[in-house]
């Protein structure tokens, strides 16, 4: 069965997978969504016998129909190497009750790898299919971790360029270094003076910019998205579920079609949405915890069915989730919204023009597989603390969000099916905040110090990915301010 994608936004063009993931966004501005979810049908006992590659395989070859075999198995092999630290790719760690699927064993250190291994093959192998001459450009917003992963993905990969910009002051040291220490010949990385949603917004009007993207193609170039948006971003993050599941019933958690709940913490709503659309290929998922930090804009929509914006950004000791418009969360309203583009286009440009949007009563009620939260930074301070006392499992700051979450939901429902917690980061990215949360003694020390405290406390191992940046150079310096974002691309690819 083939798989087209069409815009949340448009009039019913349909493209291929290939010609989706090259575009990143739809010319309307819309974001690519598969015509139909397929569905997956391998039996759990079946799964339960496969490597996370060959989960891969069976789980992208659903998406992306017009990839070969050969194509497609060539990228997830490339994709899902030794740059990983466990044959395994994504562990899954019991820890007081919960199943932590620990998605940071990549270069990186945080679950954005999961994809952005991925996705330079992806992309070049499409570029091939399309018969693309032009070098293609990685144009991407960070609020973290993206960046670092898609260089690192991207990093010297023939016939691409990346530029990655990131919030000078909203990322943690270590997420910092481990992006201005970038090496490749084709990898550049610009701090912006504002916050995620400004960087996200101009990288977003960079694509829409028509004559732009003219000047690029007269130079030779084309823009591409490495972030959430890019369907090639999406598909890989469906797998780890569907890994997940496998593992928990192989290793006798969970009988055959037994329900789960994931809990995902949640920004750009990407991770998540990938958990609900492997629910809908037929994934036993009863219940999507979605985990907010203080900027608890999605809780706030999941409580009252309306998107408001208009509030403080506060930085919290979970950078990667300080963002106020959560692009993935597109895909969901035109899901409920009976697939009307015209409806999803109203309320998108509502939130640009307005910052925000209601959904219909008709539409919230299609939210009943959702349950939001959030957790305040104190409530994520405790429960590192606590489950490290109580265990001797350290997770990260964002991790903790959603464990903390996952208690409310239970105090709240006394529902306790087994749940999965995506685990979205390793506690050695942000090493200060877990160390403070542990223990305030540990604030006097230096970072690296810290990390080699975290190490022996945790016994693990520090990762390479840190050991890496430890004496590394600062290769990227450039600050600009966001009007300032076009022409400094111009510059960089001297277009």
């Amino acid at each position: 069965m083939e798989i087209l994608y069409k815009s949340t936004r448009g009039t019913g063009e349909c493209v291929t997978a290939s010609q989706a993931i090259l575009k990143g966004l739809s010319d309307d501005g819309g974001l690519f969504v598969p015509t139909q979810i397929p569905v997956l049908d391998i039996p759990v006992e079946k799964l339960a016998s496969m490597t996370y590659q060959e989960i891969a395989y069976e789980v992208m070859s659903h998406f992306l129909t017009d990839f070969t075999e050969d194509e497609l198995k060539a990228c997830i092999e490339r994709a899902y190497d030794s740059k990983f630290d466990t044959k395994e790719i994504a562990p899954v760690k019991k820890a007081d009750g919960a199943y932590y699927l620990e998605l940071f064993h990549g270069a990186t250190i945080a679950f954005k790898d999961m994809a952005l291994s991925i996705l330079p093959h992806l992309l070049t192998t499409s570029a091939k299919k399309n018969n693309v001459k032009n070098e293609i450009v990685i144009l991407t917003a960070t609020s973290g971790d993206t960046g670092k992963a898609a260089m690192a993905g991207f990093a010297d990969v023939p016939g691409t360029k990346i530029i990655v910009f990131y919030p000078k002051n909203g990322v943690s040291p270590v997420q910092e270094k481990q992006m201005v220490t970038q090496k490749g010949n084709n990898t550049y990385v610009v701090g912006i003076t504002g916050n995620f949603d400004d960087a996200q917004t101009g990288v977003k009007k960079m694509f829409n910019d028509k004559n732009m993207a003219e000047e690029l193609s007269n130079a030779g170039y084309q823009f591409s998205s490495a972030n959430s948006i890019n369907i090639g971003r999406l598909v890989p993050q469906i797998v780890y579920y569907v890994y997940a599941y496998a593992t928990l019933y192989k290793n006798g958690e969970i009988k055959a079609g037994e329900k789960i709940n994931v809990t995902v913490p949640t920004g750009n709503f990407g991770n998540i949405l990938a958990a609900f659309y492997a629910k809908n290929m037929g994934l036993p998922i009863e219940k999507l915890i979605c985990a907010s930090n203080e900027n608890k804009v999605l809780y706030d929509f999941f409580s009252t069915g309306s998107y408001d914006r208009n509030r403080d950004f506060i930085l919290t000791t979970s950078p990667s989730m300080d963002i106020l418009i959560s692009s993935n969360l597109e895909r969901l309203i035109y899901r409920i919204a009976g697939e009307d583009a015209d409806k999803t286009r109203e309320m998108m440009n509502e939130l640009s023009k307005d910052g925000k949007y209601e959904i219909t009563a008709e539409m919230r009620a299609q939210l009943k597989d959702f349950y939001g939260n959030y957790a305040t930074e104190e409530e994520t301070a405790k429960i590192i603390k606590k489950l490290y006392e109580d265990t001797g499992y350290v997770i990260d700051t964002h991790t903790a969000v959603a464990a903390c979450v996952y208690e409310k939901y239970k105090t709240a429902t006394k529902d306790d099916t087994k749940t999965v917690i995506a685990s979205t980061a390793s506690p050695f990215k942000f090493t200060r905040s877990v160390m403070d949360a542990i223990d305030h003694k540990y604030d006097a020390m230096e970072d690296f110090e810290l990390i080699d405290k975290l190490s022996e406390i945790a016994n693990v191992k520090v990762p390479n990915a840190i050991e890496e940046i430890r004496t590394a150079p600062v290769l990227h310096d450039t600050v600009v301010e966001v009007a300032e974002m076009p022409a400094i691309v111009k510059k960089l690819l001297n277009a």
